[in-house]
């Protein structure tokens, strides 16, 4: 059987019940949603997803990993390949620089070999929400993982009745190594022949990075051998040590054929906290029902919205979307609420219930996957909320991209006030300290010399750049002083505006008139004549000569992109916009250009990341995402949507390479979802949706009204425009959706034609 069909006779049953006519309620309740998830989407080409074991937000990502160098590296495992190098519990979903792969455990037999590699075929592989398997060919070794919260449960059935049993625990396994990530040193403790401890020490994306396991064997190991540097010596425990060579772990187990199981419990804190998230998660044996438990979480976790299509390839498309779009931000606490702060200190959270997150590509998510969850879960939306405060308690500013207890600094601007302020636009932070949230804004907006100081040296140095300082002193970043100037002055005008709406929340006047002054700095840098967001120089000048097509990653004057896919971008003050570059005319006329030109981008070290072209649109980056919504602020809204439909069906298909960028932790498959659904959120921290395509037939989503349903009326492929928007049955009067009249549940009724 080719297993990548996953679970194949549950599909027949579903589509059986389906049948060929339009699927009714009744079915939508009898189907099992799981069987239209398949982690092997995204990766292929640049989506570098992995298809592992994990729950919903989970600290474990339990995975193959099969690739270890560059850029396809980026979640350690590509669909390309056909060795396996580890089996690792922790991962980055969809992101463009890679790192974790934390506690690598590979089962090998019939060699005795310092590195064991394994070999499998793509037809021996099965993948599905909270479970993944692979036979290892040359090893004859059946091996089956899942998954709790913080606990790795890996299923190993030696086929070969006389070959060895063994296992590696590879401490010295690492991610893009060739990227200057390396293991610094590991603690390890081994207690008996069936426990082994230890914390792992690495530098990589996270600069200081430290994970703490505890292993459990279901059967006692005959001996160990521990190599450093590759020499070996027999293991006498108990033993204990801290090591900074390359040490490698053999374990040679009793010969047998009853299934030997392994179970790994983790924690950012101490090996005593692993074996207590281990204790309380998984005090048994039972791969099976930790399996069906996770089957049942994300059958939760997609029931939250409920679609109808009778094309197969949206309903696979739709809920694999819902599925990444769980993974990040993931918990970084253990069961009894301690955590390790952005400040590298242990703390103890006051509500343990809210959990502590890391893994926010706010750069990216703070544009649909934040907002999606204001919707579909609340307070998970608010949790994050409250756990991105917290980094600010801990180490005094907000973070842009934490990962792991670190600071990265990664990308442009300071996102996690968009994220703040969406939860004040929407109601969800009533109870919250505001004036903390503005001041935790404020904080994070200008230049601090004294983090440049604590953090020289350091990774985490990357995020006080100077672009906040010349924002402060100059009012715009002049172009000959500092990189990717246009985009950060762009996204900190809007992230000022976010900053503006929380003070204004919290009571705070005066700071909210000065950061709503700031929101138009943008202003500065659109240049009418040539209708583009253009670079400023230090003597006021914009730069020439002007090459909107160049770009050059991570040295032009744009952040992975040119000057089309960055001249749109004033999400906060859409009418002041048009205003400043002559009236929605213009505005029409420059979108048609941006997708209609040629799709040539210019410069010997453009960006990777610029993917997904039509014209010179890039969907498979970010900053584009608003980008067709925008055709509702002018007379044409149907050149959306029919753009709308291409990039629905054209850069989202049911296969590895079927997502056409990075997955970038939820941000494209939010994008999926939502848009799919037929509505979006142009600006984050206004609680209004644009409302664009809808390619499902329906849709009930549960909100904290009840049920908000979506009737899509003739839709058809040739059906792409709108005809009328209606809500509980009156003309919605436009084409914007309000948040408070989704949060409440009724029925919002769209006719699509094929007429313009």
């Amino acid at each position: 059987m080719n297993t990548r069909q996953l679970y194949a006779p549950l599909m027949g049953f579903a589509l059986l019940a389906l049948g060929a006519c339009s699927p009714t309620k009744e079915h939508v309740a009898e189907r099992d949603l799981l069987v239209y998830v398949d982690p092997f989407i995204g990766t292929g080409g640049h989506g570098h997803t992995f298809p592992g074991a994990t729950r919903p937000n989970a600290m474990v990502q339990f995975s193959p990993d099969t690739h270890l160098l560059g850029w396809e590296a980026s979640s350690g495992y590509h669909e390309s390949d056909s060795l396996i190098y580890a089996f690792s519990l922790t991962h980055l979903s969809g992101t463009g620089i890679g790192d974790l792969g934390d506690v690598a455990l590979l089962p090998y037999s019939g060699v005795d070999s310092l590195k064991p590699v394994a070999r499998f075929s793509k037809a021996n592989e099965v993948a599905s929400p909270g479970y993944y398997s692979v036979y290892l060919e040359n090893f004859g070794i059946q091996t089956e993982l899942t998954s709790t919260e913080r606990v790795g449960l890996m299923r190993l059935k030696y086929e070969l009745q006389d070959a060895n049993r063994n296992l590696l625990l590879d401490l010295g396994h690492i991610l893009q190594p060739n990227w200057g990530h390396k293991v610094l040193k590991n603690d390890l403790e081994i207690v008996n022949d069936s426990t082994i401890r230890g914390t792992y020490y690495t530098k990589g994306w996270a600069d200081q990075h430290q994970m703490s396991y505890t292993i459990h064997l279901s059967t006692p190991a005959d001996s160990m051998v521990l190599h450093r540097n590759g020499e070996g010596s027999r293991v006498a425990y108990p033993l204990a040590l801290t090591d900074t060579a390359d040490l490698k772990l053999h374990l040679y187990l009793p010969q047998g054929t009853e299934p030997l199981l392994v179970k790994t419990g983790l924690s950012h804190v101490s090996p005593e906290q692993a074996e207590k998230n281990l204790a309380a998660e998984l005090p048994h044996w039972d791969f099976d029902r930790i399996r069906e438990e996770s089957r049942e979480i994300w059958r939760g976790v997609l029931g939250k919205i409920q679609i109808e299509s009778q094309d197969q390839s949206v309903l696979k498309n739709f809920y694999t979307a819902m599925y990444h779009a769980h993974i990040a931000p993931f918990n970084y606490q253990d069961v009894d609420g301690h955590f390790r702060g952005m400040d590298k200190q242990v703390h103890r959270n006051a509500r343990p219930e809210d959990g502590h997150y890391t893994v926010f590509s706010l750069w990216d998510t703070y544009r649909t996957l934040h907002p999606l969850l204001t919707i579909i879960d609340p307070d998970r939306a608010l949790r994050y909320g409250r756990s991105l405060i917290s980094d600010y308690q801990e180490g005094t500013i907000l973070p842009r991209w934490p990962l792991a207890a670190n600071y990265t600094g990664c990308m442009p601007a300071y996102h996690s006030v968009s994220v703040l302020a969406d939860l004040v636009a929407k109601g969800l932070a009533s109870g919250e300290d505001l004036k903390l949230w503005a001041e935790a804004g404020v904080r994070s907006s200008v230049y601090r010399a004294d983090l440049a100081e604590k953090f020289a040296g350091t990774r985490e140095l990357d995020l006080i750049t100077r672009h906040p300082h010349f924002k402060e002193t100059l009012g715009f970043i002049p172009a000959d002083s500092l990189p990717e100037s246009v985009s950060w002055a762009v996204e900190m005008a809007y992230d000022d505006w976010c900053i503006a709406r929380i003070a204004e929340a919290a009571g705070l006047d005066s700071l909210a008139r000065e950061y709503d002054k700031r929101g138009r700095y943008y202003q500065r840098y659109w240049d009418k004549g040539t209708n583009l967001m253009r670079p400023v120089m230090a003597d006021g000048s914009f730069r020439t000569p002007f090459n909107p097509r160049y770009s050059a990653h991570m040295e032009s004057d744009y952040t992975e992109g040119n000057a089309y896919q960055w001249s749109f971008y004033a999400p906060h003050d859409m009418y002041g916009f048009i205003k400043t570059m002559g009236g929605r005319e213009v505005l029409e006329a420059n979108l048609d250009t941006l997708f209609t030109t040629s799709s040539r981008i210019d410069g010997e070290k453009q960006s990777g990341d610029i993917t997904g072209l039509i014209g010179q649109y890039a969907h498979g980056n970010e900053p584009s995402h608003h980008i067709a919504y925008l055709y509702n602020y002018t007379a044409s809204p149907h050149k959306g949507q029919a753009l709308l439909d291409s990039i629905m069906y054209t850069f989202y298909k049911p296969t590895p390479d079927g997502i056409i960028g990075n997955e970038d932790c939820g941000q494209m498959s939010a994008w999926y979802v939502m848009s799919a659904l037929g509505f979006y959120p142009v600006c984050p921290g206004l609680p209004e949706y644009q409302i664009g395509r809808p390619i499902v037939d329906e849709a009930r989503i549960a909100v904290q009204g009840g049920v908000f349903t979506i009737k899509v009326k003739n839709n058809s492929r040739a059906n792409k425009y709108v005809a009328s928007v209606k809500l509980d049955g009156k003309p919605l009067g436009g084409l914007t959706l309000q948040h408070s009249m989704l949060r409440a549940g009724g029925t919002l009724e769209i006719e699509m034609t094929d007429k313009i």
